[in-house]
């Protein structure tokens, strides 16, 4: 899937900025940033949720616009962020609706049916609570009912906005290898929003940051995280280590400070802290009330971006 110069928004207000990005076919990419600044814009655009008002989504070379929205269903599948389920509906019920772009013009159900739905609830964990209503399950139960049905639909592109929401970790883990596990065995392209930039740098083949409805970076997670790239996306200090047992990067932050001469996050460093510690302990308490001034969290370009609202 292949995005050349695309600009999206909502009621006028541009959200997307002349994005040009590659998602490597068969891999697995992951978009990292910080909230609103435009990466459900993008996928959500990629999806057909949201037309662009410039640029071109292509599948295979060929723009996505001019497919019939039942071969495209069948190509791509979306999972959004905080999909309802409707009442009374079970998790099979649920589950089975990713097969309804495979569905001939009767509508039959098939065998293969059986067999896509039965796979996505094993995969997912679902098979005991299958009987149950979507709407007496936990949040954890939900997101996970919502990734069955779009293991079920079966396409060669799946975008998956932020799929670990209401996950503990042991179930972000536990999701993200079953997902990049069934990636790799179906040869798919797997595109992801994710927010826990550790997990991220883990599990993508491809890193891509955004800020402020740009590109920022793309690559490995040798070229994406780094210190400056985490830096300059999240306007935040971190150190990003190298851990042995997995071979991947870890994100540790630091500070949200910024430094007014560089504009960049200021960090104290172990030393510092430890002679910062060293220093106040020999000087004693101090009288008076502490002083200073409070430095607010940067503030999202475009806010509410996931919930469709018009940004700031």
């Amino acid at each position: 899937m292949t995005v050349r110069g695309l600009r999206a928004g909502y009621g006028g207000a541009p959200v997307l900025t002349d994005v040009d990005v590659t998602f490597p076919a068969g891999r697995v990419t992951a978009l990292v940033g910080a909230n609103g600044c435009g990466k459900s814009t993008l996928l959500r655009t990629c999806a057909r949720q949201l037309t662009p008002t410039a640029g071109e989504v292509l599948v295979g070379g060929e723009d996505v616009r001019g497919w019939h929205r039942t071969r495209f269903a069948q190509t791509v599948g979306f999972l959004p962020q905080d999909p309802v389920a409707p009442e009374g509906v079970s998790v099979r019920e649920l589950v089975s609706r990713g097969r309804h772009p495979h569905r001939g013009a009767f509508g039959r159900w098939r065998a293969e049916d059986d067999a896509a739905v039965a796979e996505a609830l094993e995969l997912t964990g679902l098979c005991d609570l299958m009987d149950r209503h979507v709407t007496d399950l936990s949040g954890g139960q939900r997101q996970r009912v919502w990734i069955a049905l779009a293991l079920a639909q079966q396409t060669e592109v799946l975008l998956l906005d932020e799929p670990t929401t209401y996950l503990d970790i042991a179930r972000q883990v536990e999701i993200l290898d079953i997902l990049c596990e069934l990636q790799r065995a179906r040869g798919i392209t797997l595109v992801m929003v994710l927010h826990e930039l550790s997990l991220a740098a883990r599990y993508a083949d491809v890193l891509v940051a955004m800020k402020a409805g740009e590109v920022v970076a793309r690559g490995g997670a040798e070229e994406v995280m780094t210190d400056e790239v985490v830096g300059r996306v999240f306007e935040m200090a971190a150190r990003v280590l190298h851990d042995p047992v997995t071979d991947a990067r870890v994100v540790i932050p630091l500070s949200a400070g910024r430094s007014r001469a560089t504009g960049m996050a200021e960090a104290e460093t172990p030393a510092d802290a430890a002679a910062g510690t060293a220093a106040r302990t020999a000087a004693g308490p101090t009288s008076g009330p502490r002083t200073g001034t409070a430095r607010p969290h940067p503030a999202a370009r475009h806010e509410n971006e996931e919930n469709g609202e018009v940004p700031a």
